[in-house]
C-alpha cells in the first residue's frame, strides 16, 4: 500500500511496489503483519471513560468489601471522589453496600459511585446533601440512587470536575482509543453525560493533535425544526460539528438497574417494569424535527416497551413526512436490547438503524446472565443481530465505553459467536459493522476500506492465525467469495488470540504506535 500525505494512492503486490516507489520515500516492512481500516466505535462517552482510567476504576471489584476498602484508599475528607464500573451482579448475591457504609468508609467525602451501565449509582451523605437528592425521584434512603436522583449527582460530580481532570480524562480515553486501533468515535455527549463544553473540547483535541476523529452528537431534545436548527448553530458557534441530536437522547435507562422500560414485569423484581422517560409523542415531534431539519435524530432504547415508543413515533412521522423522507434522514436507535421480531420489521421498513454493542451480551447475557435473571425466557430476544442483519437494518458496532471497554476484535468475535447461535452474524459482517457501518450511520464519506483514493486511516496488528479454511460459515464469510477459503482477517474462533494493534494512522497521520516486537507470531500459509 502506497500513501501519499492523508490518501492511499495505491494497493497492488509486492512485486508491482518497486515501480510505485520513489527516492526518499519512507517505506515500512510490515514482515507478515495485517492491515485493516481502522475501526469505527459507535457510541462512547470519552470523558467519563478517561476518568475511569485516571480516578477509580471498580470494574474489577469482587464484591462489597473490596468496594469499600478501594473507596478508603482513595477519599480525600471534602473532595470528590467519583468511582466507576461496580457490577453487583458478579458478586454471588452479595448485597450492594449502603449509603451509612460508605459514610464510615470515607467520612466526610462527597462519594458517587456509577453502576457499571451508567444509569444508577452509590452516593454517600456528604454528596446526597450538597445535590439535594433526598426530595428528588429514585431516591433510596439506602444510597442507591436512579431516576432524577441519579441525574443530580451527575450534575454535582461535572461541577467538582477541573479543568486539568477534565482535560488529562479526554486525553486518556483519546489516546486509549487509537491503542485498540479506532480512528473514528461517535461521542454521545450531553447534560449529565459530560461536562459543560466537553464535546466542543473534545472535537478541538481531536483536530488539532494526532488523535481519532470525534464525531458529535448532542442529547438535546427539539420540538421543531427551527429549533434544531439553532441547536446546531449554537454548538458551531462553541465550535463544536453536530452529526445528529440525540445519542443517548433516552427513552429508558438499563437491564442491569432495572431501569429499563419492560411490557411485563422484571423476572427477578415482579412489580417493577422499569420506567419511561420519553413518550411517543415527544419522541416523534423530536423525528419530525431533525428529519425537517436535515439532521440525524438518535435516542437510547433498551427494553421492549422503549422500543414501542420509539417505533409508534417512527411510524406517525413516516405517516405526516413519508418513508423516504424519514428514510434518508438516517435516523439511529442505540442499543435496541430487547428488540422482537416486530421492532425488527419496523426499523428495517422505516430505514432506521441500530447502533449495537456486542460486547453487552458477551458481558451479561447467555444461561444464568444478568438479561437472563432480568428478562428469564425473554432473553431469547435480546441482542438477536442476526434478525437485523437478515431484515437489513443498517448497523454500526461500539463499545458504550466506559460500560464496556474499547475493544474492536472482541465485539467481532462476540457478534459472531454469541451465547445463542441463531444470533449470530458472520464475522465479516461484524467487522464491516465495526468500521464502514459507523461512517455510514454519521454520514461521513469515508467508505471504511483501503483502496486508492481513500482516506489513510487503517491499522497495523499482529496475527497469530489468519483464516485459510472455514468449514464454520460464521468464519468464512470473511473472504469477499466467501467459497474460496482464500486468505482474509484473523481467526476469532473463541480460543484464538486476538490481533495486537500496532500501529493506528488517521489520515495519514499516526496516532498509535507500539513497539514492534522481533518476536513475531507464527503465521501459517501466505503472509498478509
Amino acid at each position: 500500500m502506497l500513501v501519499e500525505g492523508a490518501t492511499v494512492a495505491w494497493v497492488g503486490p509486492d512485486e508491482a511496489a518497486a515501480a510505485w516507489t520513489r527516492e526518499g520515500d519512507e517505506v515500512v516492512e510490515l514482515e507478515g503483519r495485517l492491515i485493516t481500516p481502522a475501526f469505527v466505535d459507535a457510541h462512547v462517552h470519552l470523558t467519563e471513560t478517561g476518568l475511569r482510567h485516571t480516578g477509580l476504576d471498580l470494574h474489577g471489584v469482587t464484591g462489597p468489601r473490596e468496594l469499600l476498602d478501594a473507596v478508603a484508599a482513595r477519599a480525600v475528607p471534602g473532595e470528590l471522589l467519583a468511582g466507576f464500573g461496580w457490577d453487583e451482579s458478579r458478586w454471588g448475591g452479595a448485597p450492594v453496600p449502603t449509603r451509612a457504609e460508605l459514610d464510615r468508609a470515607a467520612p466526610g467525602t462527597p462519594v458517587v459511585l456509577s453502576r457499571v451501565d451508567g444509569h444508577s449509582a452509590l452516593v454517600s451523605s456528604p454528596l446526597t446533601d450538597a445535590a439535594g437528592l433526598r426530595d428528588l425521584p429514585g431516591w433510596d434512603e439506602d444510597g442507591w440512587v436512579r431516576a432524577a436522583a441519579h441525574h443530580a449527582a451527575l450534575d454535582a460530580r461535572w461541577a467538582a470536575l477541573t479543568p486539568g481532570a477534565a482535560d488529562r480524562a479526554r486525553r486518556s480515553a483519546l489516546h486509549a482509543a487509537a491503542a485498540a486501533g479506532i480512528g473514528t468515535v461517535h461521542e454521545m455527549s450531553g447534560r449529565w453525560l459530560a461536562p459543560p463544553g466537553d464535546l466542543t473540547a473534545l472535537q478541538r483535541l481531536a483536530a488539532t493533535e494526532a488523535l481519532p476523529h470525534v464525531v458529535g452528537y448532542l442529547a438535546e431534545r427539539v420540538t421543531s425544526a427551527e429549533q434544531a436548527r439553532a441547536v446546531l448553530g449554537a454548538a458551531a458557534r462553541e465550535g463544536a460539528e453536530l452529526a445528529g441530536l440525540g445519542g443517548d437522547l433516552t427513552v429508558d435507562g438499563a437491564l442491569g438497574s432495572r431501569t429499563a422500560a419492560l411490557r411485563a414485569d422484571y423476572a427477578d423484581a415482579p412489580g417493577s417494569r422499569g420506567a419511561l422517560h420519553l413518550d411517543a409523542t415527544a419522541v416523534a415531534d423530536h423525528l419530525h424535527a431533525c428529519t425537517l431539519a436535515g439532521v440525524h435524530a438518535a435516542f437510547h432504547a433498551i427494553g421492549d416497551a422503549a422500543l414501542d415508543v420509539v417505533v409508534d413515533a417512527l411510524e406517525a412521522v413516516a405517516a405526516d413526512l413519508g418513508v423516504p423522507a424519514l428514510a434518508s434522514a438516517g435516523h439511529r436507535v442505540e442499543h435496541a436490547v430487547v428488540a422482537d421480531p416486530g421492532h425488527v420489521r419496523a426499523l428495517a421498513r422505516l430505514g432506521t438503524a441500530v447502533s449495537a454493542q456486542p460486547a453487552f451480551g458477551a458481558t451479561w447475557g447467555g444461561p444464568g446472565g444478568v438479561y437472563a435473571q432480568r428478562l428469564g425466557e425473554r432473553e431469547q430476544h435480546v441482542q438477536d443481530l442476526a434478525a437485523f442483519a437478515a431484515a437489513g437494518v443498517p448497523l454500526a458496532f461500539g463499545s458504550d465505553t466506559p460500560v464496556t471497554p474499547f475493544a474492536p476484535w472482541a465485539a467481532v468475535r462476540a457478534a459472531g459467536f454469541p451465547a445463542r447461535e441463531e444470533h449470530a452474524v458472520s464475522v465479516r459482517a461484524a467487522f464491516l459493522a465495526h468500521t464502514r457501518g459507523g461512517h455510514r450511520l454519521a454520514g461521513r464519506g469515508h467508505p471504511g476500506v483501503l483502496r486508492p483514493g481513500a482516506p489513510a486511516t487503517y491499522v497495523v496488528w499482529d496475527v497469530q492465525d489468519l483464516l485459510v479454511q472455514a468449514p464454520d460459515r460464521r468464519l468464512s464469510g470473511w473472504s469477499t467469495d466467501a467459497r474460496s477459503g482464500t486468505p482474509g482477517l484473523p481467526d476469532l474462533s473463541p480460543g484464538a488470540p486476538e490481533p495486537v494493534c500496532r500501529r493506528t494512522v488517521v489520515d495519514g497521520v499516526v496516532v498509535h504506535d507500539a513497539p514492534w516486537s522481533d518476536a513475531r507470531p507464527d503465521t501459517p500459509g501466505d503472509t498478509p
